[in-house]
């Protein structure tokens, strides 16, 4: 009688039913975890998203099943479905906005050049993604991989290819969190040393009213102008109100510290929900890491290109490595900016100066998101 419920017990449980390829998406959870807490490659995301893998590709445990009428559904399932109705990007938007100063871009508005091609990757990819045979809407999910902005493609892909949002997040989170070891050596490769040792010096004081009248008149145009977008540039500059105006404190703390916090837990785990190993383990999720990597590495060479076109252009006042600040990383790309800036020269401090180019990024990512939904959107 024992022995038969002890049988019965274990040919039940998960051990029996796990398949190698769930094996190998455990596996594959287990080393972000350990670059998430070992390595701090982006932990806030990428910890929560490798333990959704883990609970997703565990056999039995039905964490991301849909109701039916025998069974209620799994927790992750309910909780996926803010990602579903394009709810937590707009909501991590308005915590990024309130924890970003847009200041560098409005005491030097040039950076837009330097945020805006840094997109380059992305309708590069795009294209490379449809000779590839990818259709034009998983194209334009696979290319927004090189904004480097985890929450715009989530958003994006949600939208045109659902169906390859795992693989796509888990690539977009995870270019993110390397960005100190990937862009460094394009970084070195595109510049001399001359020009890596160019400093800037300080940034003009950006007035209160300027800071107050950004955000609402950058939402007013790019809304006009992509009504796509509208939830998350909508958001971001919202975020960024509450932050600059100062007469609403507990909403930016709000918007800073739980909200984003109790949403990145949502968002993280739910998206690496979505990578179990019979949507994970195809060729197809090799061609977009590949093409995500393409993407973010191109991003960051035209960025780069752009300052030092800006270089010869202002006669040396602009050091190129700000450039590759144009990606969507904030504050990461703007901090390899300065630390390889500072491998020339230690007393050269460009990190300032290259978060005007960070936040630009912010708002390009979005607008390339923007412009692939309006043309290729259902």
């Amino acid at each position: 009688m024992i022995l038969n419920s002890l049988k019965n017990l274990w040919l039940s449980s998960g051990f029996v039913g796990m398949t190698w390829q769930q094996l190998v998406m455990m596996i594959i959870s287990f080393v972000l975890i350990y670059l998430a807490i070992k390595k701090e490659f982006e932990p806030l995301l990428l910890l929560p998203i490798a333990f959704g893998m883990l609970l997703t590709n565990l056999p039995l445990a039905g964490i991301m099943e849909p109701p039916t009428k025998e069974h209620v559904g799994g927790l992750l399932w309910y909780l996926y479905q803010g990602v579903e109705a394009d709810i937590y990007p707009p909501l991590i938007f308005l915590g990024v906005g309130a924890m970003t100063d847009f200041g560098p871009l409005l005491a030097n508005p040039s950076s837009v050049i330097m945020g805006a091609g840094a997109q380059f990757g992305v309708f590069f990819t795009f294209i490379c993604a449809i000779l590839m045979g990818f259709t034009p809407q998983q194209a334009s999910s696979i290319g927004i991989i090189g904004g480097a902005d985890g929450p715009t493609a989530i958003y994006l892909s949600s939208k045109l290819a659902p169906e390859l949002l795992g693989p796509i997040a888990v690539a977009a989170y995870s270019y993110m969190a390397l960005v100190p070891l990937i862009q460094p050596p394009i970084m070195r490769a595109l510049t001399t040393k001359e020009e890596r040792t160019v400093r800037m010096g300080q940034l003009r004081q950006v007035k209160k009213v300027e800071k107050i009248i950004f955000p609402i008149a950058v939402t007013v145009v790019v809304v006009l102008l992509l009504p796509s977008v509208a939830s998350l540039i909508g958001m971001l500059m919202l975020g960024n109100l509450f932050k600059e105006c100062g007469v609403v404190e507990r909403l930016s703390d709000t918007a800073q510290n739980a909200l984003i916090n109790i949403v990145t837990i949502f968002l993280g785990v739910t998206v690496g929900a979505t990578a179990n190993a019979e949507i994970f383990l195809k060729p197809q999720t090799i061609m977009i890491i590949v093409l995500g990597m393409i993407a973010f590495a191109i991003s960051t060479s035209a960025g780069v290109i752009i300052g030092k076109i800006m270089y010869k252009v202002t006669k040396g006042k602009v050091n190129p490595l700000i450039g590759a600040a144009g990606v969507s990383a904030v504050p990461m790309a703007a901090r390899v900016a300065q630390v390889v800036g500072q491998e020339e020269d230690p007393g050269n401090f460009l990190l300032m100066n290259a978060m005007g180019p960070n936040v630009a990024g912010v708002i390009g990512t979005a607008v390339a998101a923007g412009v692939l939904l309006s043309l290729f959107g259902v």
